[in-house]
């Protein structure tokens, strides 16, 4: 039997004393943890949040206030506030919210997930009612918090295959796969792929893995030296193609995937740049269908993927269950293939 397992087994609920014995610190130091945590060093922080998760412990004479109070305040954690696609997922979450009587708390977590789990305890604390996530990807921790608490949560822009978790999204892998056999079917046999880095981010890694999973069907590989990761930024994505479009000539793909718009006209301008024509001597396809890909000159070949609708869903489903209404706990959304002028038949060998 663990120490925190021999503290929780003991009658009664855990109090500060128990947090304090499992951490290694003192009641002192617990309290202010709890209410100046600034006032406490970062290692610290750490060992007395992972004891209060592991105990469930909740400040004594706070506890019914915390699970009972009511603020009407809903918390939507995004990893990054630079990306447009989700600040129009929240824009339309916080319609739904406000015609319901609710506000929207906005906090980001630049893609760390130990980050989120720390931004959430912050707004629990806060007396945020309800909470929003974006991908399926998450610290355990996260959610021993959330049950903690007593707060209800959704995850976004997937749909958790293991229904776990409550989650409203599309299907990132079939998305990627759908683009890629639309390319195959032009002729294309050799690919490049420009993608946000994977760690923390289902979205990027299932759209990567959709695109390796039709080329295999195909009896193609992705040849990992046409692979580039990097921040979602048009500069960071145009000296991404531009890496690609220095290989030699037998190995430069012919078709490049963008695993969002980002890249895929980032791509399109490090083109231009190097005088490589669009689609006659490179396809590009993108993902998410934005105005920013429709608007180019070819306009970008894209997914629409249901951004606005999956933050209305989400907004609605957060309510439903705090009012106590019916819901549905997993809705897997559609997609479409938009093709455009930016994708065609590969030149001639």
């Amino acid at each position: 039997m663990t120490r925190a397992t021999a503290i929780a087994d003991k009658p009664g609920r855990p109090s500060a004393k128990d947090v304090a014995r499992l951490a290694g610190v003192s009641t002192a130091t617990v309290s202010r943890f709890l209410n100046s945590p600034a006032q406490v060093d970062a290692e610290t922080q750490a060992l007395v949040r992972d004891a209060v998760l592991k105990l469930r412990y909740v400040p004594h004479g706070a506890a019914r206030a915390l699970r009972s109070a009511r603020s009407h305040m809903v918390g939507a954690v995004v990893p990054s506030f630079d990306y447009a696609l989700y600040a129009r997922t929240t824009s339309a979450m916080q319609a739904v919210l406000d015609a319901r009587g609710y506000s929207m708390v906005l906090a980001e977590h630049h893609y760390e997930l130990a980050s989120e789990v720390r931004i959430t305890e912050q707004l629990i604390r806060r007396g945020v009612d309800a909470f929003v996530f974006v991908g399926l990807d998450h610290d355990p921790a996260l959610f021993a918090l959330l049950e903690s608490y007593g707060r209800p949560y959704v995850l976004t822009w997937g749909v958790d295959p293991m229904r776990r978790h409550p989650s409203i999204g599309f299907d990132n892998r079939a998305a990627t796969f759908e683009m890629t056999r639309h390319l195959l079917g032009l002729g294309h046999q050799r690919f490049g792929l420009l993608s946000a880095p994977t760690a923390g981010n289902d979205r990027a890694t299932e759209r990567g893995a959709g695109m390796r999973a039709a080329l295999a069907q195909a009896g193609l590989a992705l040849d990992e030296r046409c692979v580039r990761h990097g921040p979602i930024d048009l500069g960071a994505a145009t000296a991404m193609m531009k890496s690609l479009l220095a290989l030699p000539k037998a190995l430069r793909p012919t078709a490049v995937i963008g695993t969002n718009d980002v890249f895929a006209v980032g791509a399109m301008l490090a083109c231009r740049a190097e005088g490589v024509r669009i689609p006659e001597d490179v396809s590009i396809a993108g993902c998410d269908n934005t105005d920013l890909g429709a608007t180019q000159t070819p306009a970008l070949t894209s997914i629409r993927t249901p951004i606005v609708e999956i933050g209305r869903a989400a907004a609605e489903q957060v309510v439903a269950r705090l009012e106590g209404e019916p819901h549905l706990a997993f809705q897997l959304l559609g997609f479409e293939l938009v093709s455009r002028g930016s994708t065609a038949a590969p030149p001639r060998r």
